[in-house]
């Protein structure tokens, strides 16, 4: 326990974006050498996969776990509070890599009963784009893998209990800007100018009629910021819009997304103007493969009481783990760290979040005993 508290408390006081992870990589590269670990770099950007076991047993089970930032000023006053200012471990993964590397430090004492590889994949870029997993899929770390496990800590749920099940498990996310281009003239002249701000007001509100359209809960479509415009009495000549959609499958995914560029294309051509989509990022469903969720949920009854194994629901977060889903059996579990005696009920992203590191020998209990029950096909 101590390893896991002292490893998550050093890691949170150097959250770093992105692929900008110089601290948090010479941090693993450290422990993985003090454990006497190979490693290699080569998979995507500013990544590390550790292996342990027999390299050409013809079976891998690969462990991943996430290491980037989030771009918030922390709020809490705890003695390990970032050091960075406007970065923070606001998502957990300073948990998931401890873990990580607190499996890897367990597996290697038990090495030379492992009758399997295991490949231990510490990713950058879950919170950015492009995607850290996609690149380091694309790279080929899933060659020869046979199923992906992962977690993710979750204040839904108190520290103590699992939440799992098969099948989606979240909603595919798509990050894009909306583009219009008008004509810049003095408002005195309005009707010589093509207003970009109307463009994108008008196509937003026709969008959000297209999104009615679905049931309820099946898609989401936000605008979280707007940027357009220079003072109040000339016509703007350009507006863009940071969207989000987010949609429970592929098919409401492409129906949604052809609409919305017909719209955007009609709204511009009335007007004289000009409407782009401008795609940013997008994140595949987590789909729980039911035969590696199975063997999940047989490892956990060996870790904890069945009463706190709990059925997840599934949300609409997006995650890019679903690239590991897409191309491999995997299964992702979500872990409680919710005490509401301490305090720690704030959600993901928030600059009050913390966990209740108790909750964390449970994680590297799971990947352990996963890999120790299904070495063996």
């Amino acid at each position: 326990m101590d390893y896991l508290v002292n490893t998550r408390r050093e890691l949170h006081k150097i959250p770093e974006i992105g692929f900008d992870l110089g601290k948090t990589l010479a941090f693993v590269r450290t422990e993985l050498d003090r454990m006497g670990v190979p490693y290699t770099e080569k998979y995507g950007k500013s990544s590390i996969v550790a292996y342990l076991g027999k390299r050409d047993a013809g079976r891998t089970i690969a462990i991943r776990a996430d290491m980037d930032a989030l771009p918030i000023s922390e709020a809490n006053d705890i003695p390990y509070k970032s050091l960075h200012e406007g970065a923070m471990h606001a998502c957990g993964h300073d948990a998931h890599t401890a873990i990580a590397l607190d499996t890897v430090r367990r597996l290697k004492e038990l090495e030379d009963t492992l009758t399997c590889e295991v490949r231990v994949i510490f990713q950058s870029a879950e919170e950015y784009t492009p995607s850290g997993a996609l690149l380091m899929i694309e790279a080929g770390v899933l060659e020869g893998v046979d199923m992906a496990i992962a977690l993710h800590v979750d204040p839904s749920y108190d520290a103590g209990c699992v939440g799992i099940s098969s099948g989606r498990q979240n909603a595919i996310s798509y990050g894009f800007y909306l583009d219009f281009y008008g004509k810049s003239v003095h408002v005195a002249r309005q009707s010589e100018g093509v207003d970009a701000i109307k463009m994108a007001m008008t196509a937003y509100n026709e969008i959000n009629r297209a999104r009615d359209e679905f049931e309820g809960g099946e898609l989401i479509f936000g605008c979280g910021a707007v940027e357009g415009g220079k003072t109040n009495n000339i016509v703007c000549d350009k507006c863009r819009m940071f969207c989000t959609v987010r949609a429970t499958s592929n098919a409401a995914y492409f129906t949604f997304d052809k609409k919305m560029r017909e719209i955007v294309d009609r709204v511009a051509n009335e007007a004289g103007g000009r409407g782009l989509v401008f795609p940013i990022k997008l994140y595949p469903l987590v789909i729980n493969d039911e035969g590696v969720t199975e063997r999940a949920r047989e490892t956990l009854l060996t870790i904890v009481d069945e009463e706190k194994i709990i059925n997840k629901i599934p949300d609409m977060i997006g995650e890019d783990f679903g690239y590991f889903s897409t191309y491999c059996p995997s299964c992702m579990i979500r872990l409680g760290i919710k005490n509401e005696a301490l305090g720690i009920t704030h959600p993901l992203h928030s600059e009050h979040f913390n966990i209740d590191e108790s909750a964390m020998t449970i994680g590297s209990d799971f990947f352990v005993n996963f890999v120790i029950n299904n070495m063996i096909g």
